[in-house]
């Protein structure tokens, strides 16, 4: 499985991330709520373990609500040092789908962690995310338009995914600098502009309908096709 570990213990980070990686998981590694929400809506992750108590002004609680704001279904596992039981509540109640309190062992943390990524599987967790007739695979990283796959390089893979999680919406050049190359700033190069000219002649130079579109001003966007799409 795919595995984020938002954790800012370094010594708790790494028992886990070794621990879990033992037991022949992936594991990406973020201390703080921020970079945890960052990498959260850049990837497809099977099951995302929570610290409760995080750094960076985003505690593990407001990472949760985000997530579930943006309808991302990630199955959770939240971590917390608080035991009591109206804690607990509350964490599920906000949305995570398990809470372990520490100091635990790991055989258990291993057990709630694979058992939380066969729930999902098994209820039919989406892998493939669509936009009209294009079909983005996050498993396989395969994209495909009226069933014709899309030959992408790994930055414009990216980008494509991007889009299409947040379709309908408006991503702005420092969103996608951010999400796509980890910059939190604009380093006034044209990069963006090149690349998704590259990846708007894959998805759409040959169908009579555009998905991606430039907001003039602010940014891009991919939403569904329609008689009246034009291409910009």
């Amino acid at each position: 499985m795919r595995c984020l570990l938002i954790e800012d213990d370094t010594h708790t980070a790494r028992f886990i991330q070794d621990g879990l990686r033992r037991a022949g998981h992936d594991v990406t590694v973020c201390g703080d709520g921020p970079s945890g929400l960052l990498q959260a809506g850049t990837h497809a992750w099977d099951v995302i373990v929570l610290d409760r108590m995080l750094p960076g002004g985003t505690d593990g609680l407001a990472v949760l609500a985000s997530l579930r704001s943006q309808n991302d279904h990630t199955p959770v596992l939240v971590l917390s040092a608080l035991a009591g039981l109206d804690e607990r509540v509350r964490g599920l109640r906000e949305g995570c789908d398990d809470y372990l309190t520490k100091p635990f062992a790991f055989e258990e943390l291993l057990a709630r962690v694979e058992a939380l990524g066969r729930r999902a599987f098994l209820a039919g967790n989406p892998s493939v995310l669509n936009v009209a007739d294009l079909s983005v695979d996050t498993r396989t990283r395969r994209a495909f338009r009226a069933g014709r796959p899309i030959a992408l390089q790994p930055r414009e893979y990216q980008l494509l995914e991007y889009l299409v999680r947040h379709q309908g919406e408006v991503i702005t050049r420092k969103m996608l600098l951010a999400a796509v190359w980890g910059y939190h700033f604009d380093p006034e190069t044209n990069v963006i502009d090149v690349q998704m000219s590259r990846l708007r002649n894959k998805v759409d130079r040959d169908f009579p309908c555009a998905l991606i579109h430039t907001v003039r001003g602010v940014g891009y966007t991919i939403q569904p096709a329609s008689d009246e799409t034009a291409h910009d």
